[in-house]
């Protein structure tokens, strides 16, 4: 160790050329970035390969393992897979031996692929996640359509590159004669990229890419998703998107699409049955479908919880309820078979469906992400048209190459022939010169006006080549050359001429490897299990500390039923609530078991989420209820502020201490997220007030529609007037302002009313005050929407408005 000398850190002492570390390292992690994007992680928009498989393939090529033939119909014989990863790592791919086999099994496996690049022979893997045998166990050959990769690669179509030691040279990118960046699609993910590309049917690609061709890339957008309507992926499934999410998805480079699986109902004796299952979503297997099914009958608890949640119980009950046995029965013959048994025939297929599909995968979303390399080399997120566009670009270069190439072998073979039919012509004076001359190359070249190689040539021809037939195959053999160099100089001069022979080579390919669309594609409704719930009358009641419960029966009612029951003229008394010690009542709300209850959280990045908790899922009465945070997901650094129970189509007010509200329905509001959504916009340092009913409730006696608003401040100004100056705002904001608040004035509340509101606050002592105003103290604060308002004398300072009637 003490030999060892010490690292020299200092950098250049010209001050122009001085590189910080900060700067050294954004230098180089961008170099490690486009490394991973461009040299791993995606594939190329000419051939679709990333290029530890282009790699793949090209050494398999080298190695003989493709197919050939007369019409490259006879296979070659198969070898160890070790054979080829070593042969891979050792000429072009110094990594990981276990990833260059991984990339070699999934080029392999018919369920990744929707045309498989690989022949492989042994155990492959599976698609229930088993892993494929050892490279030693398994043996491989290039699949028959690589063809279409790899049969033009020395006819000067690609550049050569040398490899990593400068040993030997590899393609720069393989000469695809069709676009499998889309047949075979790819995943991968880079560094601040990634990509999700599905697969698509051969024929619809081949068949866009001609008309493309064909209107010179004037193609409508309606014209080319007729010809491409969506993936195709390999295990079948089917895509219940609508056309205009394909379409997205499809123009942007990105989106989700809905895939559900396809089964059939096997009728059974004694008027049984059985939902068989048969093909799923791309990246579901019938393990996972299987644990999934596990998990929901036979929940666990969850980390830091005493007891199984409402909803893994609800969800228990609602799958056992309708499934009896489910089983794997996929073999050899069956790639994919899953049994699902009910617990009666006579449970609704279409009931029973639904819940699979609803709890399960057997529905699920596929993301889409073109994001590749394109031509010009960058990482970019493409659309359709994009891709199609580029890939034909790239073709018209190939094919162009080829040509070049091809027609640089024509007229040097007809340069050797035209010197063969010369000779032919003097033979006696040729074979006299050769006999004669010390030096007969530039002897003949003297003589016959000949180039050195038809003279090399010349020297070079064996006696029996001079014969009299062999005349005749020359003059055969010049006339096909010129016919063919007539129409590779026609199609290197007419642009024309070249789209037509990319459409016939195109059509042709497509002929050869085309099948039927395995995907469906019909528009469908997400399956959304509905949980039966018996409409009856409940008050929800929440604390101030957001426990919540479910009485059933209306208060009002019962306390009405109380007193009628009781002396002759007893008022009915208001419903006392129990609560835990330090707790109280925060609202008592009349409404219906099919309701929904708001939670409103605590402002947090200028924005307030919603909550929704279906009312049938909150505790029953007995006992204080349940923490309302054990129902939702509430957003990190925030809290619940307030709450509101009602029917979808209630209309709420909603307004902040900064003086803005608006008006918005349940409905409006509702999200099936546990996390809510954002939809309460506020300023710095705001927050919600209580919301309140404007109209549209359930309860023994409904509140009518409000007509007035009344908002109080905590400086004591009070303000009302005509609700119609409100808007309503379906997707949420921050709304209109409701009043206009001095400097350090802020909005106590504001309620929705007819005739009364209850202000409530804080007095001398810090002692709870609360006063009702009636109609005719109200009017005397009436004025315009936005105006200052009045300020009363109510010896305490409000903290919420709440309304009466």
């Amino acid at each position: 160790m003490d030999s060892q000398p010490p690292l020299d850190l200092q950098g250049p002492t010209d001050g122009d050329t001085t590189l910080t570390l900060a700067d050294y390292a954004q230098t180089a992690y961008l170099e490690y970035a486009l490394s991973v994007v461009k040299g791993r992680a995606l594939p190329d928009v000419s051939d679709g390969q990333k290029p530890v498989q282009r790699r793949i393939l090209y050494s398999m090529s080298r190695m003989g393992l493709g197919f050939g033939g007369t019409n490259g119909t006879v296979g070659a014989k198969p070898v160890k897979s070790a054979r080829v990863v070593g042969d891979v790592l050792g000429r072009f791919h110094p990594h990981s031996d276990q990833a260059a086999y991984d990339a070699l099994v999934r080029m392999a496996q018919d369920f990744s692929q929707r045309y498989p690049l690989v022949d492989g022979q042994g155990n492959f893997g599976s698609r229930d996640g088993d892993g494929a045998a050892a490279m030693r166990y398994t043996e491989a050959r290039l699949a028959r359509i690589t063809s279409l990769l790899l049969d033009e690669i020395d006819e000067g179509t690609v550049d050569f590159i040398p490899n990593y030691d400068g040993s030997t040279e590899e393609p720069r990118l393989l000469p695809a004669r069709l676009p499998f960046t889309l047949l075979n699609g790819a995943s991968g993910i880079a560094v601040g990229l990634a990509t999700e590309i599905p697969s698509h049917n051969l024929r619809e690609i081949a068949d866009a890419c001609v008309a493309l061709i064909k209107s010179n890339g004037k193609l409508s957008e309606e014209e080319l998703l007729a010809i491409v309507p969506g993936p195709d992926y390999p295990g079948g499934a089917q895509i219940i998107s609508n056309a205009t999410d394909i379409a997205d998805a499809y123009r942007t480079g990105r989106g989700s699409l809905k895939v559900r699986a396809r089964w059939k109902i096997e009728e059974l004796a004694r008027g049984q049955w059985q939902l068989v299952v048969n093909e799923l979503p791309p990246g579901v297997s019938t393990q996972k479908v299987l644990e999934e099914i596990e998990e929901i009958t036979n929940p666990k608890v969850k980390a830091g919880k005493k007891a199984l949640s409402a909803d893994q119980t609800q969800l228990k009950a609602a799958m056992l309820s309708v499934l009896d046995v489910v089983r794997d029965e996929s073999s050899k013959d069956a790639a994919v078979r899953l049994v699902f048994e009910p617990k009666t025939s006579r449970i609704s297929q279409e009931e029973f469906i639904t819940t699979l599909l609803a709890q399960t995968s057997l529905e699920t979303s596929s993301s889409i992400n073109l994001t590749m390399v394109g031509i010009d080399g960058k990482p970019t997120q493409k659309s359709l048209r994009q891709i199609l566009n580029e890939w034909i670009a790239f073709r018209e270069v190939t094919v162009e190459k080829r040509s070049r190439h091809r027609l640089n072998k024509v007229l040097e073979r007809i340069h050797i022939l035209e010197g063969r039919q010369l000779v032919l012509l003097n033979i006696d004076e040729v074979i006299a010169i050769i006999r004669a001359a010390e030096d007969p190359k530039a002897a003949l070249i003297a003589r016959f006006n000949l180039s050195e190689r038809q003279a090399e040539d010349i020297l070079e021809i064996r006696l029996r080549q001079l014969a009299r037939l062999e005349a005749i195959k020359i003059e055969q053999e010049l006339k096909g050359l010129r016919e063919e160099q007539k129409k590779l100089e026609d199609i290197l001069s007419s642009p024309a001429t070249l789209r037509r022979l990319l459409v016939k080579e195109i059509e042709s390919d497509a002929k050869t490897f085309e099948d039927p669309r395995r995907t469906l594609i019909q528009a469908e409704k997400r399956a959304v299990a509905e949980v039966k719930v018996v409409d009856e009358p409940v008050t929800v009641i929440v604390s101030q500390k957001g426990w919540v419960r479910a009485q059933k029966g209306w208060a009002s009612e019962k306390a009405a039923a109380n007193a009628a029951n009781g002396a002759n003229g007893e008022k009915a008394a208001a419903p006392e609530y129990s609560f835990k010690s330090g707790d109280a009542l925060y609202g008592a709300f009349e409404c219906r078991s099919v309701d929904t209850l708001l939670v409103f959280g605590s402002a947090k990045d200028k924005s307030v989420r919603v909550y929704t908790v279906p009312v049938a899922s909150l505790p029953g009465a007995r006992g204080d209820g349940q923490p309302v945070t054990t129902l939702i997901e509430l957003d990190a650094g925030t809290h619940v502020t307030h709450f509101f129970a009602g029917p979808v189509g209630a209309s709420v007010l909603l307004a902040n201490t900064g003086g803005y509200g608006f008006i918005a329905t349940v409905e409006n509001m509702m999200s099936r997220q546990r996390g809510g959504k954002a939809f309460i916009d506020v300023g710095e340092g705001e927050q919600i007030c209580r919301p309140s009913l404007v109209g549209g409730a359930s309860g023994a006696e409904p509140m009518p529609a409000a007509t007035h608003v009344a908002c109080a401040s905590t400086g004591g100004r009070i303000l009302t007037f005509d609700i119609a100056e409100l808007k309503s705002l379906p997707k949420g904001g921050r709304g209109l302002t409701l009043i206009d608040l001095e400097p350090k004035d802020t909005l106590a509340g504001a309620a929705a009313y007819t005739r009364s509101v209850r202000i409530e606050g804080i007095g001398r002592g810090a002692k709870e005050r609360e006063e009702t105003l009636e109609i005719r103290t109200l009017n005397n604060a009436r004025g315009s929407r936005a105006r200052k308002g009045k300020a009363a004398d109510l010896g305490f300072k409000p903290s919420s408005v709440v309304r009466v009637l």
